[in-house]
């Protein structure tokens, strides 16, 4: 019996996406191999090497400072969250008024232009001097996070079709429910896509702030520590343990999506 791929059958569309990541996977992991055994540096661990000290960091902890993998992993997702959660409460409000009132679009613009281009990370010394090294990551994170997801929320708004504002108003809407049936429904995809843009900005930033501010901990700070040590395995377990990490957050955005559009009967 021949398999026959249907794109429309989600059970075939599940396994097609399985085996494409399990090849790229498997390419990857042979790429890696092979550029560890032809740099033939200590500085370039091959994958057995960096399971091997991933899995004793989950066991053993740091063996620097005894400090465990959960410990370094709460400390940067609360870091995260804490910004993630401030630039969301600044940038829905803001996007959307930016994106109604031409004027205030207008007068936000040159200011906006000004300090969007300036790397987050560029932020990390100011903050953790001006601020204190426990704050300072979290507005690193804040600041990553807030232009992708305002710069969509703007957008999104702009896109919405007048005539389906004309018609509530029509039909007698109130601004309020103009605002919760017709504004914040049209404009998930693109709040979903500014998150999801932001999270992985927001995991460079986090990771980075944390270099400068070694009390703190977090999965930064024990990147740099073991990066610094010449214990190169430790260093890139780290980096496995934060693109798990991001993984995780995106995933669950998408997860958010997906319910979020189902609600208020907007296509994905």
């Amino acid at each position: 019996m021949i398999f026959k791929y249907d794109k429309h059958n989600k059970y075939h569309r599940f396994a097609r996406t399985l085996l494409i990541t399990a090849v790229s996977f498997v390419i990857f992991v042979t790429v890696w191999w092979e550029l560890s055994v032809l740099a033939n540096t200590p500085a370039i661990p091959n994958p057995l090497q960096t399971i091997d000290a991933l899995i004793n960091l989950i066991h053993k902890g740091d063996t620097f400072t005894g400090v465990s993998l959960g410990t370094y992993i709460r400390s940067s997702m609360t870091t995260f969250i804490k910004g993630f959660l401030m630039a969301l409460a600044v940038a829905l409000p803001l996007g959307l008024l930016l994106g109604n009132f031409k004027t205030l679009n207008e007068l936000a613009t040159p200011i906006l232009e000004i300090m969007r281009p300036i790397a987050p990370i560029a932020w990390a010394p100011i903050f953790m001097l001006a601020v204190n090294f426990r704050t300072g990551p979290m507005l690193v994170v804040f600041v990553g996070i807030f232009f992708p997801l305002l710069t969509n929320i703007t957008f999104g708004v702009k896109k919405i079709d007048p005539l389906l504002v004309d018609a509530a108003k029509t039909l007698g809407a109130s601004q309020s429910q103009i605002f919760m049936k017709v504004l914040l429904p049209s404009t998930i995809p693109y709040v979903m896509n500014g998150i999801k843009i932001g999270l992985g900005i927001g995991w460079m930033c986090i990771v980075a702030a944390e270099l400068y501010a070694p009390p703190l901990g977090g999965i930064g700070f024990y990147l740099a520590e073991q990066a610094t040590a010449g214990y190169w395995p430790g260093a890139y377990a780290a980096i496995v343990i934060i693109a798990v990490l991001g993984l995780l957050t995106t995933g669950v955005a998408d997860y958010i999506h997906r319910f979020a559009s189902k609600r208020v009967g907007v296509e994905v």
